[in-house]
Order: C-alpha cells, then sequence, then structure tokens
C-alpha cells in the first residue's frame, strides 16, 4: 500500500514539474519576453496617466484655492 502512496506522489510531483517547465519555456521564449515587456510598458503608460490626472486635479484645486485664473486659458 505504501508504495502505491508512494508513486501517486511521485507521478503528481512528475505532473506539477512538467507543467512549471513548459510555462516557464513558454515565458522565456521570444514571445514570452515581449508579452512580459509590452505587460510592463503598459503599466508605465498607466501610471503615467493616473500621475498626469493626478497632477492636473491638483492644480485646478490650487488655483480655485489662490484665486487665479482658470487653468485652461494659460494665466499663470
Amino acid at each position: 500500500m505504501k508504495r502505491i502512496v508512494w508513486m501517486g506522489i511521485g507521478v503528481a510531483i512528475g505532473v506539477i514539474a512538467f507543467r512549471k517547465i513548459t510555462e516557464a519555456q513558454a515565458n522565456i521564449g521570444p514571445d514570452g519576453l515581449n508579452r512580459a515587456v509590452g505587460r510592463l510598458a503598459d503599466g508605465l503608460f498607466d501610471f503615467a496617466d493616473a500621475v498626469r490626472a493626478g497632477m492636473h486635479e491638483r492644480e485646478e484645486d490650487l488655483r480655485a484655492a489662490l484665486g487665479i485664473g482658470d487653468a485652461g486659458t494659460g494665466q499663470r
């Protein structure tokens, strides 16, 4: 009975290892690298857009608080 249990554990570990190795090979290849770089670039662009939107919102708040002209008129 112990042999069957250990054989089952060995098979499960083998299947998991095979899947992980196959996944790693897909990620390491040129297509996987391109996908990873693309996701990173998209994340950076999204972050930059969020920062710009926050800066614009904060600038409008400061202009309103200081009573300076409308942000869209170009007055500074």
